[in-house]
């Protein structure tokens, strides 16, 4: 097996957590005994929430846990920058990659059109989800619209066949329909990249080899997988 490389991403929203402080000492204990690499990642793509006094109490709550980390961004590192705001331009490059094949596009839905439409499926005892509205669209309908000073998102385009696997090493093979996930949003309209599009980005570029996360981001594996497969990396474990 190669080197060992697991991470912890925190969000500088708040202070450290006990769920956090966990999931970074049993990333953090699974590097050590691996004789690996232990990585600190902020993911600061909420923009509107992230703080410096947040950023301090994470940096803080880690040291006084006694865990270090071998890569980061106050010791630097080869994968560097190591705050996803610094990386912006990464993020805009593998966005790009997948609308050129057709596996992303602009969605120009305002949030209340969105809510309207959820209000029905919800009506009808259905998923929530994106209708797919501007799925459709022509590269010059979307040009038109744009030009036109409309705002949008970039959705990334499910493969609504079948289902996906997660072959979790705790859980065992985890199975999710993907006719029930929906086309979701991978790039917000201010820019910045979503969750699902930069941890994906970030584990391959960063060379993670291991993802040690919370029970409720099992579900979210399903669309980590399918953004893996449309730009061609191979999952970690």
């Amino acid at each position: 097996m190669s080197e060992v490389r697991t991470r912890f991403a925190p969000s500088p929203t708040g202070n450290l957590h006990v769920g956090g402080a966990h999931t970074a000492l049993f990333a953090w204990l699974f590097a050590r005994h691996e004789g690996g690499k232990f990585v600190l990642r902020i993911e600061d793509t909420d923009e509107l929430r992230s703080t410096e006094q947040s950023l301090a109490a994470i940096y803080d709550g880690l040291r006084w846990l006694e865990i270090d980390w071998d890569e980061g961004p106050d010791v630097g590192g080869p994968c560097g920058p190591y705050i996803q705001s610094q990386r912006l331009d990464i993020y805009e490059e593998h966005i790009g990659r997948l609308i050129d094949n057709g596996r992303a596009y602009r969605c120009f839905c305002t949030p209340e059109e969105l809510e309207e439409r959820r209000e029905i499926m919800r009506a009808r005892g259905l998923p929530p989800r994106y209708d797919g509205t501007c799925s459709a669209l022509t590269a010059d309908e979307a040009a038109n619209l744009e030009a036109e000073g409309r705002e949008f998102c970039v959705r990334f385009r499910v493969d609504d066949r079948g289902a996906t696997v997660v072959d979790d090493l705790v859980r065992g093979e985890v199975t999710f329909e993907n006719a029930l996930m929906g086309d979701f949003v991978i790039q917000k309209t201010s820019g910045y990249p979503t969750y699902h599009l930069a941890v994906v980005v970030d584990d391959h570029l960063m060379g993670i080899t291991h993802v040690v996360r919370a029970e409720e981001h099992l579900p979210n594996t399903q669309a980590h997988l399918q953004l893996m497969d449309a730009l061609g990396f191979a999952p970690p474990q």
